[in-house]
């Protein structure tokens, strides 16, 4: 790592995990948990008040695994708070299991307060994260009941994921079919996650997350452009993918997350040309989809500079900035390149000077492309106790490994 990042390592340590236990953790700790019906409110405002009270399966899923794995990692440090961390768990965890997903075992979408289902199960993303949130919590408990009940949702994905929506699919095959890097880029965090949440069949998750490797590597890296494309189309439609939306479509976060998770599972299996491979493929998205005006990371953006299909395309947005500083940081750590830590830099100031509310705790969400706050939410739809924690969580132990190297 570069010379200034190395002497600045237990001050950068401790303000990620201070961030972590007094700032983000309160907050959802606090303003999170529906002690009447279980599960958990993550439409929460500035100051953690609630402002919808619908539960949306995936983030219910994802706080479970979170406060799983917090209270893994720091029972023996941290006993008071841990304690706390798995009764909410256990709260989550129960609802998800009564009220998550239809017969067939296939996870909804989004919930009432009480736990009836608005919308069908229409896609994999909520069941991943139920997989995730149930070996979470079958690590943090040993509840026999979870591990079974994430190793049936397992085999389900792995069965749905080559028509991921199933009947839900609104696009007509034969004319128009895109393969979409998400699929194989979430599963193979699922397989690298559940390899050490349920390690009696780590061996059986880590040849899944090989072959997932493989295809990423495989299908969705542009050796020419130097980015990961976001969907592939499908062989025998008619249509060049150069000439739709889709085809054109980038999602520089995406891209960050997906490579720190490549790069993760890389450096176990001792693949240092695929770390490489990553490595520079994070610093060409870096460099294609950073705002040269402004600063920030834009959402989408059309690999040809066409106007993308999303009018949100030049929104900053939380997640994308997190991945990509603990992208880059592990990236440094891998590799030594000191490009890495001259972004590492420009992220965290941008997070840290942007993102953050120092009033009112944890982090803002959704900014304009000039870097104003344009929600003044802290949870949401799409926004819940997962990217915050992780990466503040993921950058704090970097920097304790660092420290004691």
């Amino acid at each position: 790592m570069a010379a200034e990042l190395s002497t600045r390592v237990p001050e950068l340590k401790q303000l990620y995990l201070d961030c972590l236990f007094n700032d983000v953790v309160p907050f959802w700790v606090k303003n999170s948990p529906d002690k009447e019906y279980g599960g958990y409110f993550t439409c929460l405002d500035t100051k953690g008040n609630v402002f919808d009270t619908d539960k949306f399966v995936w983030l219910q899923a994802r706080q479970v695994y979170m406060l799983s794995k917090l209270y893994v990692l720091y029972k023996e440090s941290r006993p008071q708070e841990a304690a706390e961390w798995i009764s909410l768990a256990k709260n989550g965890a129960e609802f998800l299991r009564d009220h998550g997903k239809d017969s067939n075992g296939n996870f909804y979408f989004a919930l009432t307060r009480r736990g009836k289902n608005i919308t069908h199960p229409f896609n994999i993303f909520s069941d991943c994260f139920a997989c995730m949130a149930f070996g979470g919590y079958y690590a943090a408990t040993g509840e026999e009941w979870s591990r079974k009940l994430s190793l049936e949702i397992f085999e389900n994905i792995e069965r749905r994921k080559s028509n991921p929506k199933g009947q839900w699919n609104k696009l007509v095959p034969e004319t128009r079919a895109f393969s979409g890097l998400s699929v194989p880029m979430i599963d193979l965090n699922l397989c690298l996650e559940l390899s050490k949440l349920v390690p009696e069949q780590s061996q059986s998750f880590m040849d899944r997350a090989k072959q997932n490797m493989d295809l990423i590597e495989k299908k969705f890296f542009d050796d020419k452009l130097g980015l990961l494309r976001e969907a592939i189309p499908v062989p025998n439609t008619d249509d060049d993918p150069e000439d739709t939306f889709d085809g054109r479509l980038v999602n520089p976060g995406h891209i960050m997350e997906c490579l720190w998770f490549l790069m993760t599972a890389a450096e176990q299996f001792g693949d240092q040309n695929l770390v490489e491979k990553c490595a520079k493929f994070m610093l060409s998205t870096l460099d294609f989809g950073w705002d040269k005006q402004y600063g920030g990371i834009f959402y989408f953006l059309d690999v040809r500079g066409k106007p993308p299909q999303q009018l949100e395309w030049d929104q900053k947005l939380w997640w994308v900035h997190l991945e990509s500083v603990y992208a880059v940081l592990l990236a440094g750590k891998l590799t030594k390149r000191a490009e890495f830590a001259v972004w590492y830099f420009k992220l965290h100031d941008w997070i840290w000077n942007k993102f953050h509310d120092r009033e009112n705790g944890e982090f803002f969400g959704y900014l304009n492309r000039r870097g104003e706050v344009l929600l003044e939410l802290k949870g949401g739809k799409w926004k819940g106790f997962f990217h915050v924690p992780r990466q503040i969580m993921l950058c704090g132990q970097l920097f304790e490994e660092l420290e004691k190297q």
